[in-house]
């Protein structure tokens, strides 16, 4: 585990027009066939249960509870025993930084406790689905109150099945309904759990550390636009978008959350929309496993190879001349307090990437500073711009800090900020943080 402190790298300042092409060729999103429908199992039970399956190990299916809409989710509603878009109601979730027409309803339930790990996913609603609708089931899991994986789209057979890429024994689902019409209706959903047959310790993107990467980023603005996780743009706001839904924080949370270091300093901000340019494009993750773009490198995105090497013809996944190369949006906050100006390059961590080893801890307060060494009288090397989910490598006494009415010596060291915060700062009842050994 690295144990030195570092200071945010700082690259070169360089300037592209923040310029989007006319919406053509918009309609090249793939949709469902008219008036399909899954048929769902008669077990409506919402209790696991187990059944025999020679290969994967044995089998755990489950229907999953459509009717509670609640907090986290945007732009559904639950009537005549189905779920449907309710797209009208302000704060219905759209593809801001993507620039994609029309809106959507997306539905977080409640994570669901396995009997035994799995690994592997179907999903089969029981859905009415009309021409130029389409629905979209994703799943991710956790095992042991650790962090979550990255979200996977789940199929209703084995080609389709979402792999994850570590056995959980928490799952959590996630409904992603595009509809125009006002017709969709999914009645129910049937999931089954088990465990892929692969190579013991296979595992895709384990590395030690989270992966980083160089990219452009781009200023978003929109304030008053809503994001693909129902979130309203305000002036001065703090997150960033990312061109895929695998790492699309529920909203009001940070599960999935990036540390941007620009050519000023450094800020961790959550991952609250969908883009720039494409919605298929995990740049972050191996190309063995990569959504799309399988043929370019880790930590190349689409739309920066298409800029400077004319992949797909110079155009992004849905058609548009790309003209920039963005590979990441930031807020009009994060933009700022980066040191950014204008659009240019900066150096991007996914903090959920890696092999998450030490525990795991939710910080509480905005713009809490982590610094190099454990004192408020140190350098500043990252914000948080708000609760964030933060891993602990180790504990110290330090200088004195007091927040919410608490004071403690008590400092964590946070390896994947690169230095340490006072413990006032974590949501723990005490100052030292349980299960987490001294440095």
């Amino acid at each position: 585990m690295r144990a030195a402190r570092t200071t945010p790298h700082r690259p070169p300042k360089n300037r592209f027009p923040r310029l989007f092409a006319p919406a053509a060729a918009l309609l090249c999103l793939t949709l469902a066939p008219a008036s399909l429908s899954y048929a769902a199992s008669a077990d409506a039970r919402p209790s696991t249960r187990v059944a025999p399956e020679p290969e994967g190990g044995p089998v755990q299916t489950w229907r999953a509870d459509l009717s509670r809409v609640d907090a986290d989710d945007a732009g559904v509603r639950h009537s005549g025993g189905a779920l449907r878009t309710a797209a009208e109601a302000a704060g219905a979730p759209a593809e801001a930084s993507a620039r994609m027409p029309g809106r959507h309803g997306t539905q977080v339930l409640a994570p669901h406790p396995l009997d035994r790990p799995a690994d592997r996913f179907r999903a089969e609603p029981d859905a009415h689905v009309p021409e130029g609708a389409r629905i979209a089931v994703d799943v991710r899991g956790r095992s042991d109150g650790g962090r979550w994986t990255e979200w996977r789209e789940a199929g209703p057979d084995e080609a389709g099945a979402a792999v994850l890429p570590r056995a959980v024994t928490t799952v959590q689902v996630r409904l992603v309904l595009w509809d125009a019409t006002g017709e969709l209706a999914v009645r129910g959903l049937r999931l089954t759990a088990d465990t892929a047959v692969r190579a013991q310790g296979e595992e895709a993107g384990a590395d030690a550390a989270a992966f980083t990467a160089r990219v452009f980023a781009t200023r978003e603005g929109l304030v008053g636009h809503t994001t693909a996780n129902g979130h309203v743009i305000r002036p001065d706001d703090h997150f960033v978008a990312l061109p895929s839904r695998r790492g699309l924080s529920p909203r009001g949370s940070s599960d999935y959350s990036v540390r941007v270091c620009g050519p000023a300093r450094c800020e961790t901000a959550p991952v609250w929309d969908v883009g720039p340019w494409n919605t298929r494009d995990d740049y972050w993750n191996p190309s063995s496993v990569r959504e799309s773009y399988r043929d370019l490198p880790r930590g190349l995105p689409q739309a920066q190879a298409a800029y400077q090497n004319g992949h797909n013809g110079g155009l992004d996944g849905f058609g548009r001349r790309v003209l920039n190369p963005a590979g990441i949006d930031l807020a009009d906050g994060t933009f700022h307090n980066v040191g950014l100006d204008d659009n240019g390059w900066v150096t991007v961590t996914y903090l959920w990437t890696g092999s998450q080893t030490g525990s795991t801890f939710s910080t509480r307060g905005s713009d809490v500073r982590v610094r190099q060494q454990p004192t408020t009288a140190s350098a500043v090397v990252d914000s948080l711009a708000g609760p964030t989910q933060v891993r602990v490598e180790c504990q110290v006494r330090g200088g004195t800090a007091t927040h919410g009415g608490r004071t403690d010596d008590a400092w964590a060291y946070l390896p994947d900020h690169g230095g340490y915060v006072p413990t006032v700062f974590i949501d723990v009842p005490e100052g030292r943080l349980p299960g987490v050994p001294t440095c």
